[in-house]
């Protein structure tokens, strides 16, 4: 694998958001190849790339991977200091408790990194972020299997081995190597809004959002042969958010008690039903936000938070903003035509990682 062949340092779009990812020995591949693949599609309305992706190590050379092949790195650390983001992958490194603080070259090209730039780590590339000090009194995620040894090395950190990512006032991290594409893809929704993000997932061929966190993915017993799943029920939801939804109503769609199902929806999805159901309305009135010109009562209604006062709430508990400003941030102003009256479609937007407690 051969990296850029332009002289180390320098991004050459500086009208566009610098993205660089900083690689050491043992890089996993598939990581690295998530941020290059999800930020180099993202594109404006008319076609304009909207970032530049740069790599570089703390030496530039060749560079151990996790595969069969070295990586050619031809940037040291200088793009640290033009980047508006920093993103760190996992190393093999990273599994040796030993490795419990930062190298030398690794620290110095910390110090290039200019205040107020966001920094992202993926998998295991939390453990450098913990040990630069970036993870103290936040929330954060690592993989799940290295949740225990993270907790013994860096115990100030809050951490919650259950979600995919967490975003901590510009200090994000990703759980497992896949959740690299949940993390880039909420970047570039809170960059450019869900429609660039999903357009980028779809060309990805991924969903452009995945309901629960990682406490899905670890292993648990083999379900009893012939349960079902809770997969009707979300589906029946989707299709009936502008009116309320009990409990009841969604356990009757698997023709289970509320307790079995809620106890089967958690371990499916990784959140609550009633959690998940307030984020679909999240991403319901997002998408009504950005490509209609409805005003925001009927925007609360057709999402099901019923109130104009209840959609704002929610909108600023999830995204920090009210409806207004959403809109203003993320729709353009040429005008749009109004969506057509038909079943809501989960798309993505809503970081479920901060599930309510």
């Amino acid at each position: 694998m051969t990296g850029s062949t332009a002289m180390p340092g320098a991004f050459t779009h500086p009208g566009r958001h610098r993205v660089a990812v900083l690689v050491r020995n043992g890089l996993l591949t598939m990581e690295f190849g998530i941020v290059h693949r999800l930020f180099g599609q993202a594109r404006s309305a008319d076609g304009t790339p909207l970032y530049e992706v740069v790599t570089c190590t703390t030496e530039p050379g060749a560079l151990r991977t996790d595969a069969d092949v070295t990586l050619h790195v031809a940037h040291g650390p200088e793009p640290l200091a033009e980047a508006n983001t920093v993103i760190v992958p996992a190393s093999d490194e990273d599994y040796d408790p030993r490795c419990g603080a930062l190298s030398a070259p690794l620290a110095a090209a910390f110090t290039l990194i200019r205040p107020g730039t966001r920094i992202a780590s993926i998998c295991t590339g939390s453990f450098v972020l913990a040990a630069a000090g970036l993870l103290d009194g936040r929330r954060a995620t690592t993989h799940w299997r290295s949740a225990e040894q993270f907790r013994r090395m860096y115990p100030r950190v809050d951490l919650d081995p259950d979600v995919l990512y967490t975003d901590e006032d510009g200090v994000l991290t990703a759980a497992g190597v896949a959740s690299g594409i949940d993390l880039c893809l909420h970047m570039i929704r809170s960059d450019h809004g869900a429609a660039v993000a999903n357009e980028v997932a779809r060309g990805t061929v991924v969903s452009p959002h995945r309901d629960g966190g990682q406490a899905q993915f670890i292993r648990r017993p083999v379900p009893e042969p012939g349960i079902s799943s809770t997969g009707r029920a979300r589906a029946w939801a989707l299709r009936h958010l502008d009116r309320p939804i009990s409990l009841r109503e969604l356990a009757e769609q698997e023709s289970m008690s509320v307790r079995t199902f809620t106890r089967r929806f958690r371990d499916e999805v990784g959140v609550s039903p009633g959690r998940w159901l307030a984020l679909q309305r999240v991403e319901r009135a997002r998408q009504l936000l950005e490509e209609t010109d409805l005003p925001v009562d009927r925007i609360a209604l057709d999402s099901g938070f019923g109130t104009a006062a209840s959609l704002r709430q929610h909108l600023q508990a999830v995204l920090g903003v009210p409806p207004s400003t959403y809109r203003a941030t993320f729709r353009g102003s040429a005008p749009r035509p109004a969506v057509p009256e038909r079943a809501a479609e989960p798309c993505g937007g809503v970081p479920v990682s901060a599930p309510s407690r």
